[in-house]
Formats: C-alpha cells, structure tokens, sequence
C-alpha cells in the first residue's frame, strides 16, 4: 500500500494498492520534489470516473511505469471533487495549452508547483494520434535533464499568461449595467440552439444543465414581453429527458449525460449535484404548468436519493459509479452493466406476454436498441437501454401492469453487483440537495422530505461545521477531512437553509445562513473588482486565485451568492445585502452581455436584484393552524421565484421581522385565523382570509 492508504477519498483510496509511490496533495511531496529536484506529476480525477479507471488498470497497475514514474518523478494524486481549487488552476492551464480538458487529467510541474506540460487521458503506449503515456514520461524526463532551462522560461512564461489572461477576463464592474438587454439576447440565443425534435441544446452529446431551465422558467414566470417560447422549450426538454434512458427508468434518478442526441443512451454515472438540480428544475415546472410528469420525476428522483444515496445519520453520498460488474464472478467491469437488459432477460423475469408489451413500450429490441455509435468499445452489444416510446392508450390498468413489471425487475436488478459508491460527503452537494427536498416538502407537501433535509442540515451542522469561526470543512467520511470549505461550501449550503427556512419557518437557519455570508464575504469576495473567488484567501499552495465565470454541470459560486443575496436582502429588508448581490452581477457585466448563455443564473439574479419587492406575508394564531397549511399550499402551488414569503405565527417572528420590516411592525398584535398580506411594488393588497381568495391575488402577481 502506497501513502494514499491513510487518505479518506474513496479516489485516493482506489489508488492506494497501485506500485506507483503516490502522494496525497501535500508538503510531504512538494518538499521531495524539491529535495531531489524531480518534476511532480500530478494526476487528478475523482471515484466514478470512467476513463480514470481505464487509466489506472492500463498504467497505474503496470510494475514497470510505476519504476519509472517512482524514478524520474513525485507522483500526487488528487481527488477534484475533494480539492476543486488544485482542479481548477490546472484545468485552466490543460485547457489554455491543449484547447480540451477531462478526466483523468494529467500534469507535469515544477517542484514550486508551476505547470509546464499536460494532458488528459493517456493509452499505455502509442496509438495512432495519441501517445503512449511511457512515451510522453520518458520524454519529459529527458527534458527535465537535458533542456532544464527551457522548461523554466516555459513555465514561467505560462503562469504569467494565465494571470494576464485571469486579469483580462476580470474588467472592472459596469455600475450603470442593466440586465434588460442580455435577458432577451438570451432568450434568443437558447431558441436558436434548441434542438425542436428532442429537446435540449445542441447536438450529441446532451447534458442537462439545469441552468439553462431555470433560467428558461423564471422567465416565462415573469409573462414580461420578449419571454417568447422560454417555457415552452424547458417543458419539452423535461419531458423528452424523463422518458429517455438518460433517466433510470426503473428505480428513479438521472444519469450524467446522454451520449446521443436523443437521451437514450447515458453515460451511466450517477451524480448527487445532477438529482438535487434536477428535482429542483421539475418542482418548478410543475409549479409553472401543473404537469404531473414533472411532480411524479422529482418524487421518483428523490426516492433514488433516500434509498441509495442516504447516509443513515443524515447526508447524502456523492456519486454512484458508471461501471459495474455484469455478475459477480466476471473479471472485469463494463458500463452500464447494471442498468441494462437483454430482451431475453425481459422473457424469463416477466413471461412472454408481458415482456412484449413491456419491451415494446420501453423500446427494448431482440438484437439490442444500443446503435455503434453510441457504444464505441461494444460494452452495450446486444443490450438495452430502457426508454418510454409512449402508449396509444395509457390507461389506469396498463399503468398499474407496468408497474408491477417495473418493481420485478427492479427487485432482480438490486440482485446484481453495484456500481461503486462514492460515500464521501460533499458541504456543497448536501447544500443542493438539502434546498431540493425542502422546496419538494413545500411544493408536494411531502413531510418525509422536509426531515430528510432537517437531517442533513443538521450532520453538516454538527460535523462539518466550527461554530467558533463560522467556517465550513468540504468534506466527511468517516470524520470530517481538514480541507477548508471553497465558496461553493458556502454558496450552496447558504441556499439550501434559505429553501428550508420556506419550508419549515425555522428562524434557525436563517440566523446561520447569515452567518455563513458573512463569512463567505470575509474570505472569498474580490474587494477590488467584486464577485467571488473559488477559493480562500489563505493557501499559499494555489498559485492563482480564480473566479468560476461559467454555470456549468455546478453553478458557479457567485451566481448562487447573487441569487442568496437578493433573497436575504428581500427577508432581511436589507439593502446592503441588495447592494451587493447587484456589485456580484455587475462584476461579470462584460460577460454576460457577450455571452449570457454562459451564466444564466447570474443573469437571472441580476434581474431579480432590478425588480420591485414582491412579499406574502402571512399572519396566523399559531404554526398548526389547518388554514395556514392551506394558505401555504396555494402559495407554493404557482411559480413566483420572485416572491418572499414571510411567515408571522408567534412572538418570536414576529419581533425577528418586525425590527426589519415596517409593515410587520403595524400588524395587529393578535388574529383569530391566519391572514394574507400580497404587497407587490410597494403597495399591499387588502387582507384575506381564504385560500381561495389568496389565489386569485397571486395569479396576478407578476
């Protein structure tokens, strides 16, 4: 066993038997690679990549590339999702030097950490096009020995480019910007993008990118002109996403990406940021349309979560792997092999009659429904990927059939080995993920949900948490790890309190929401350009301070902070924090006028933060009364991102608010039933005492 074996990344851990001498990120490497004035080569990936795998079996495991590697080089491996600041800087230079990045990503640097040469993934020995990683090690060791110099000049020339290119992209914030401009642009740019045969944006392969949904429905949600066919598109792609086999058909949640056009083929990983995002995106849409496909996913995903992905003392894992063993006695791992089906496999579990209409519904074909295309190595010959085709007649009987069908192969599927878990324990995941199952128990009413969130709420409190310091740890298994938080610990979680506080009304985790902004804005805000840096303002092991100017598979941390900001704003009354959620926009202002389809959660926030306040307050004799659940229902039963709500039920809120918001001040001292307060631009509406009466307000709040 190697170093890693007292490292608690499951990553690292599934290198701590490889012969190659492996570091974790650390002095102890960094101070040999100076002390034998060898490069470092680093490697980075995380559990449930699939090609790090291949990477590993094909290289790591060799004898004799790890003598060379152990003769020539430090060898650090880092797990990305446990360090997401190493990963960032060195992506940046892959990606500025080779135009392409991913994992495994492989990288050469100086003993001072500098980078001079890298690359992803690398075949053992050459291939056509691509060259074998023992060619490409024992060329850079002759370098280092014979042209040292140059690789000196070479590194330095290509760490000053990335902190001219870092300058460049970060111009000074445009105080007079306004957002009107960009939200249209985009609105159009995604319409010409949008693919109207499957939905999505753009070809092969397809991720979902809940972003881009979100943006979409808060602008429909606005019904302002120039929204065009915003809802529109997010309602076709969700649907087309749900009935694809991007989407485990059988026991709920979505895969990481469709490998073709058509979401039918996945790329089978499962990730708990895409489960948390994507529920999020269905709540929505059912809220804009009352679809109940949209409600049926999110329950289903969240199911997943609870059931696979639940650690039992509250917190969810991070990731469950794409490749698994076919059967427990097979040699090797294939991906998909847990999910897919032979229309053979169809017959025996469920008879010939049933595994007709079964397999017709759901697309299955006798030679398999899996094109070469989309299966390059043949892992998936003659296998199926389960996808709804639709029914001419979905009646209630054939939905109670299918169900049945469904829960027998679900039963046998759970017979078969796993896929690898990732059972670390990410702050910022768990903060995506706790706002998911809080909006989900405030849109459905689902009471399970809102305790899960408590939870997991509560382990990050307790384990992952300084209450002294106010600071965030990233990450926990088996014990907290002793890396500090990033701001994307602290963006995600802040949102995730706020969505439980509109669940349960908790002061609790607004008090610690506010707290950890503080401290988010104490070690990660830009004072000279504004916006957020990914990392702390205290490692002198990163070469360079970035800012995420991309919402990608994660939103970047100042998009997250600019919509927390407008929301403690708006329920603190707080125009400071306004004020800075609009200085957060504004620092990308070049940005999004050039590119809004590349921050569009930033883009929405900055509208938000331009828009009049839109409040309900509800005031009611106490927590249990049954018109208040009644009350709430109709106002999470509409899509109105840009509302808050204020709950008034006892002594304790009621001061909490009234010191900050004058009409809560005024309110009468006592009522009889709870009361509805609409106050929209600066003027409220009458009270009401019905629901029905607070849905005819709320339809027209815009």
């Amino acid at each position: 066993m190697n170093r890693l074996a007292g490292e608690k990344s499951p990553y690292l851990l599934q290198h701590a038997s490889n012969p190659v001498e492996w570091f974790p990120w650390g002095e102890e490497a960094f101070a040999k690679a100076r002390a034998e004035d060898k490069p470092i080569f680093l490697s980075i990936g995380y559990s449930t990549c699939h090609w790090c795998h291949v990477m590993e079996h094909e290289s790591f495991e060799s004898v004799a590339i790890a003598a060379f590697l152990t003769e020539h080089f430090v060898s650090i491996k880092v797990d990305r999702e446990e360090r997401p600041d190493v990963d960032q800087i060195y992506m940046t230079f892959v990606q500025a030097t080779t135009g392409h990045g991913g994992w495994p990503m492989s990288v050469w640097l100086m003993p001072d950490l500098r980078p001079f040469f890298g690359g992803t993934y690398f075949p053992p020995t050459d291939v056509p096009g691509r060259p074998g990683f023992i060619t490409v090690l024992r060329r850079v060791a002759e370098l280092w020995k014979t042209e040292r110099d140059q690789i000196e000049d070479k590194a330095r020339t290509l760490l000053e480019a990335l902190r001219e290119a870092q300058q460049e992209a970060a111009t000074e914030a445009n105080d007079a910007w306004s957002p009107k401009a960009a939200l249209e642009t985009a609105v159009n740019q995604y319409a010409r993008m949008f693919d109207a045969q499957e939905g999505g944006f753009g070809g092969a392969p397809k991720f979902p990118r809940p972003v881009n949904l979100q943006f979409l429905l808060a602008r429909a949600a606005t019904r302002e002109p120039g929204t065009g066919p915003a809802g529109a598109m997010a309602r076709f792609t969700l649907r087309k996403m749900a009935r694809g086999g991007m989407y485990d058909q059988l026991g709920g949640g979505f895969h990481r990406y469709s490998v073709d056009g058509r979401w039918h083929v996945p790329h089978f990983e499962k990730m708990l940021y895409d489960q948390a995002q994507l529920v999020q995106v269905y709540l929505e849409a059912y809220q804009f349309s009352g679809e109940e496909l949209f409600a049926h996913v999110a329950r289903e995903t969240l199911d997943y979560v609870e059931r696979d992905l639940a650690h039992p003392e509250g917190g969810f894992y991070s990731a469950e792997d794409a490749d698994s063993l076919p059967r427990a006695d097979a040699a090797r791992k294939r991906e998909g092999a847990f999910y897919v089906w032979t229309a053979a496999e169809l017959v025996e579990l469920l008879g010939t009659e049933r595994a007709a209409e079964f397999g017709k519904l759901f697309g299955v074909r006798a030679e398999g429904n899996v094109e070469d295309d989309s299966d390059p190595h043949g892992e998936l010959a003659g296998q199926n990927v389960l996808h709804w085709r639709g029914a001419d007649d979905e009646s209630p009987e054939l939905e109670a059939r299918l169900s049945q069908d469904r829960q027998g192969l679900l039963a046998r599927r759970d017979l078969r080995p796993r896929p690898h878990l990732d059972d670390k324990i990410l702050t910022a995941w768990n903060g995506l993920m706790i706002g998911a199952l809080a909006r989900s128990a405030a849109v459905l009413g689902e009471e399970r949900h809102l305790q899960l969130a408590q939870r997991a709420a509560g382990f990050i409190r307790t384990n992952l948490f300084d209450p002294a310091s106010g600071t965030l740890r990233r990450s926990w298994r088996e014990g907290a790890s002793e890396i500090h938080g990033f701001a994307a610990d602290y963006a995600f979680l802040i949102s995730g309190l706020l969505d439980l506080y509109f669940a349960d009304f908790d002061l609790g985790w607004l008090t610690w929401a506010r707290q950890l902004q503080d401290v988010m804005d104490l070690h990660f805000w830009d004072q000279v350009r504004g916006g957020y840096f990914s990392t702390r303002d205290s490692d002198p092991t990163i070469l360079l301070r970035l800012k995420e100017d991309y919402d990608g598979a994660e939103p970047a941390p100042t998009s997250v902070a600019a919509v927390n900001l407008w929301r403690m704003g708006r329920l603190f009354h707080n125009d400071t924090m306004l004020a800075h959620g609009r200085h957060a926009a504004r620092a990308f202002s070049s940005r999004l006028e050039e590119q809004p389809f590349g921050m569009p959660l930033l883009l929405t926030a900055a509208a938000w933060l331009e828009m009049s306040p839109a409040h309900l307050i509800l005031h009611s004799p106490d927590r249990s009364h049954p018109m208040l659940k009644l009350m709430l229902a109709e106002a999470n039963a509409r899509l109105l991102p840009h509302m808050t709500v204020l709950l008034i039920a006892d002594e304790e809120s009621r001061e909490f608010f009234a010191q900050r918001h004058s009409i809560v001040a005024h309110l009468p001292a006592t009522v009889s039933e709870p009361t509805a307060y609409v106050c929209e631009d600066y003027v409220c509406q009458l009270p009401v005492t019905r629901p029905e009466a607070l849905r005819k307000i709320l339809q027209h709040v815009r």
